[in-house]
């Protein structure tokens, strides 16, 4: 291969790797913005951290005294039960019940009601903002509106919970609970920004992945090299979308955030908004750690070459039933897809491309590799394998008793001359009678005696037959 396709195949990796590090934002934005249902799911996970419930708590209480005459209200409540003059209680009165009001406040957010009044609320102002900058006409113009969170009923909630909301939602000024989320003059651009990040979600995931598929084709000679590099970029995007989460959720606090008081929930809002963030980098990484797997399997290694050897009949005899099994997988993920949009389509489209066309380049490799390899190569070496091991086992133990026997045996007293040797005949009376013995042993061993024919022949041995 020429130096300057190696340059070229290089720099589609890294300019892939680059796509993938920014699709990742780009899909963030585009579901955790443009996405109702993700939306309200991390609304409500908001609600529950303590941090952030304490600060809108906060929020609460200061519609509540800012909004309505709380002392006015105390005072006729006291009128209703007291005689006397009531105008000179009702002030501390009123002060007293904003710190009553404040450690109700968090209380109220933790009941199941006020859970559903929040998710309520950021559904129906989130289906607001789309239809502006989907441009609806029957919804809020950008020239004569704002879009804004109404968190009016749970005033209306926390004046109950402190015994002054009789009348109070009527007395609630329209602007009451009205956390805004966009001006008007904020919309026009908003509308422009969301059409781009749509087409960008789309576009950058779709070349993230036929960038890598340029490079892994154009490298013929060793193409599990791109593979493996390729997964190597995808994990590297993915972590570099981790780290740039951190330290962009610092910047953004501290420049967003004055109040001191305030940045412990804001920073909870940045982790709990991002975590859709993390959760996409994460797939990115196990796809990356896929594509190095991959890379690794049509390798020279000897472990892959010999995962190659095992498989080869699979792949040479039954490539219907492997690519129906991809379908398979293919299909499940897509259903299983919190998203089903054109962009998860078309990504699980070429994904899945790339994978049969793996599939197809290993089969041709293991093809050549072995051409006669069969399931019995593999597995029937691991059987005898383990057959041996037992048989070895079995066959130690029983060697091991019949030594313990024939140190028990009691062989007869060789007589001597004068001279002090054994007579010779004796002596090789008794080497064969061991070596016989010996021979007997083996044959029990080896399992071609029972054990009533050896014993049966041990005794006929020793009793001189």
């Amino acid at each position: 291969m020429s130096r300057a396709r190696k340059r070229t195949v290089k720099a589609l990796i890294v300019l892939g790797s680059v796509l993938a590090f920014l699709s990742v934002f780009s899909i963030w934005i585009e579901r955790q913005a443009l996405n109702t249902d993700d939306w309200v799911h991390t609304s409500g996970k908001l609600l529950q951290n303590e941090k952030v419930r304490a600060a809108l708590a906060d929020y609460l209480v200061d519609q509540l005294y800012e909004n309505v005459n709380v002392k006015k209200e105390v005072e006729g409540i006291l009128d209703d039960f007291l005689s006397a003059d009531t105008e000179g209680i009702a002030g501390p009165a009123a002060s007293g019940l904003r710190q009553f009001a404040g450690d109700g406040a968090e209380r109220v957010l933790e009941t199941s009601t006020a859970q559903t009044l929040w998710e309520d609320a950021n559904r129906t102002a989130h289906e607001q903002l789309l239809a502006v900058l989907e441009d609806n006409k029957e919804a809020v113009s950008t020239e004569e509106g704002n879009v804004s969170l109404n968190v009016g009923s749970l005033v209306t909630n926390l004046a109950n919970e402190v015994g002054i909301g009789a009348t109070l939602a009527e007395k609630l000024p329209p602007d009451a609970g009205q956390i805004q989320i966009l001006k008007s003059d904020e919309l026009k651009t908003a509308q422009n920004v969301a059409v781009a990040i749509k087409g960008l979600a789309l576009i950058l995931s779709i070349l993230t992945l036929l960038t890598f598929a340029l490079a892994i084709y154009l490298y013929k000679e060793s193409r599990w090299v791109a593979i493996l590099f390729c997964g190597i970029g995808l994990i590297a995007a993915g972590f570099a979308v981790i780290v740039a989460r951190q330290i962009a959720g610092g910047i953004v606090v501290d420049q967003l955030v004055t109040d001191e008081s305030v940045k412990p929930a804001a920073e909870a809002t940045w982790s709990i908004a991002t975590s859709l963030m993390t959760s996409i980098a994460t797939t990115v990484i196990v796809v990356g750690v896929l594509f190095g797997l991959a890379g690794w399997l049509g390798s020279p290694t000897r472990s892959a070459r010999g995962t190659r050897k095992v498989i080869a009949p699979a792949l040479r005899d039954y490539m219907p039933y492997v690519y129906t099994g991809l379908a398979i997988v293919v299909c499940v993920y897509f259903l299983s897809s919190s998203i089903q949009g054109l962009r998860t389509f078309l990504t699980t489209l070429v994904i899945a491309g790339m994978a049969a066309f793996g599939i197809h380049e290993l089969r041709k490799q293991t093809a050549e590799e072995f051409p006669d390899a069969k399931f019995s190569d593999t597995f029937g070496a691991s059987r005898d394998k383990v057959v041996g091991a037992v048989k070895g086992a079995n066959l130690g133990e029983r060697a091991s008793k019949l030594g313990e026997s024939a140190s028990k045996l009691r062989l007869p007293e060789v007589r001597r001359d004068e001279s002090g040797e054994a007579p010779t005949a004796a002596l090789d009376s008794e080497d064969a009678r061991l070596q016989r013995l010996e021979r007997l042993g083996d044959l029990h061993g080896k399992g071609v005696l029972s054990d009533e024919e050896f014993a049966a022949e041990k005794a006929r041995i020793l009793g001189g037959e």
